[in-house]
């Protein structure tokens, strides 16, 4: 009798220790977001989703037929659950005196749902991650909805961009932050008519055309008062037509984008660049403006955002109503060929080039920017093993850093490659070759400078045939 009297105390002292230590862990879930409007069968945590009601970090959000949540994020973000779908709001800590401390990560298992940067996130945007169950998703400082089943997710962005990796070996599920490796793929807003997509299994994303049925809104739309979208309602069925929610969500609105150079200047670039992107274009018909003027069966390159104070180099609607097609993009820079400018390679042969101009910058996990230019660089091509190789001297301040990359040359003049997990290379790369001149080369870069990924170097590259 006594020794079961002693197995009960035991048996009662060891529960109690574990409930004491659950205790602070239950304690340090803080509020995430306040619920400002609900519709239909809206269950938090399997009760009942009350208005005005607080979410905690760590909840489930579900969400019947025909039903709605809009939620309020402590950093005055957004969060819309859509009929038929379940979310979770793992983590929202937010640290306003040190935003490296900020932590956010969101989880859609199923349905359709939309995020909206708060301004914690455009803060910490390194610190940001949106996961499904095959797809890990950061942010540029935007507004994007989600569509995803258990096999297949889609991503289309309303303002801003998104970059998107499968999950791998280099990205898995429990991380933090974007996966910014030679799988990531990213998305803006002024790609309009574009969709991400990727299936289980897959690393990268396809970048698909917005078909009938395939967009998040299509599977499960907006209402009509949902902010920052306005119904046009169009015989029996409906189309959303999306908004500004924020104008500095998209990075392209910084100075506005949709300015200078018109499409048609034959302006040829063979300025120099002082690495901050202040190249010089002289042509037949007038003088172009820096790296980005718009060329005529050639490449395009330069800024197509606000960079270190210069502002965009080409009016990007003009750019795309001319036919041109993007070939290199990252969230500073772009490349694109003119239409009529693709080269279909040969089979046999090298081809060495010569960096002839480039722009590039450093930024920090605050977003800060930091100058930066090129050195030593070297582009060789190898037609008949459709690759190549690519390297260059980052320098920035005192620091120098040295890039390289390998990569695919796609019968039609593509260049992609570039993977940081896979050595040698530390940074990605994507653009174009083409004939004129015998042999013209851009692409955009990336690559995390340091293991942390507190800092990035961002930039575009301009190369003639040697």
């Amino acid at each position: 009798m006594k020794s079961d009297t002693v197995n009960v105390m035991r048996l009662l002292a060891k529960w109690s220790l574990v409930l004491l230590l659950a205790i602070p862990a239950m304690a340090f879930a803080g509020e995430a977001a306040k619920v400002t409007a609900i519709w239909g069968k809206v269950e938090i945590n399997g009760k009942p989703a009350a208005m005005d009601s607080a979410v905690q970090e760590g909840s489930s959000i579900k969400t019947g037929a025909d039903s709605y949540i809009y939620m309020k994020t402590i950093d005055d973000g957004l969060l819309i659950v859509r009929p038929n779908s379940e979310a979770r709001i793992v983590t929202y800590h937010v640290d306003k005196k040190d935003p490296a401390n900020t932590s956010i990560k969101l989880e859609l298992l199923n349905g359709v749902a939309r995020s909206v940067s708060g301004s914690a996130v455009k803060l910490a945007r390194q610190n940001f991650r949106f996961n499904t169950p095959v797809a890990a998703i950061g942010v540029r400082g935007t507004d994007f909805t989600v569509f995803t089943t258990a096999d297949t997710t889609r991503i289309a962005v309303v303002e801003g961009g998104v970059v998107v990796s499968g999950f791998d070996g280099a990205c898995s599920p429990q991380g933090r932050g974007p996966c910014e490796g030679g799988a990531a793929t990213e998305l803006f807003a002024r790609q309009q008519g574009l969709l991400l997509q990727i299936n289980k299994g897959q690393n990268k994303p396809q970048l698909l055309q917005a078909a009938a049925g395939l967009a998040p809104d299509a599977v499960a739309p907006p209402r009509p008062d949902e902010p920052g979208v306005k119904a046009v309602v169009s015989g029996t069925s409906s189309s959303v037509a999306p908004a500004v929610v924020d104008p500095n969500l998209d990075p392209a609105k910084v100075g506005g984008v949709k300015q200078t150079v018109a499409v048609g200047n034959t302006a040829t670039n063979n300025g120099t660049g002082n690495g901050s992107g202040t190249g010089t274009g002289n042509g037949t018909t007038g003088s172009g403006n820096g790296a980005g003027a718009v060329l005529t069966n050639t490449i395009v390159w330069g800024r197509w955002i606000d960079v270190l104070g210069q502002s965009a180099q080409f009016d990007v609607i003009k750019l795309e109503k001319s036919g041109a097609t993007t070939v290199g993009l990252n969230n500073r820079y772009q490349v694109s060929v003119s239409k009529g400018a693709e080269w279909q390679v040969p089979n046999t042969g090298t081809m060495g080039f010569s960096l002839m101009d480039s722009q590039a910058v450093v930024v920090d996990q605050k977003g800060l920017e930091a100058a930066a230019k090129l050195e030593n660089g070297k582009l060789q091509l190898d037609f008949a093993k459709s690759s190549f190789a690519t390297s260059f001297d980052l320098l920035s301040g005192s620091e120098r850093f040295a890039l390289q990359a390998q990569g695919v040359v796609g019968a039609n003049g593509t260049l992609a490659g570039g993977d940081q997990n896979t050595y040698p290379n530390n940074m990605q790369v994507n653009g174009a070759v083409t004939a004129e001149k015998g042999g013209t080369a851009a692409y955009v870069f990336s690559s995390r400078l340091d293991n942390a990924g507190n800092r990035y170097a961002y930039g575009v590259t301009y190369w003639n045939k040697k």
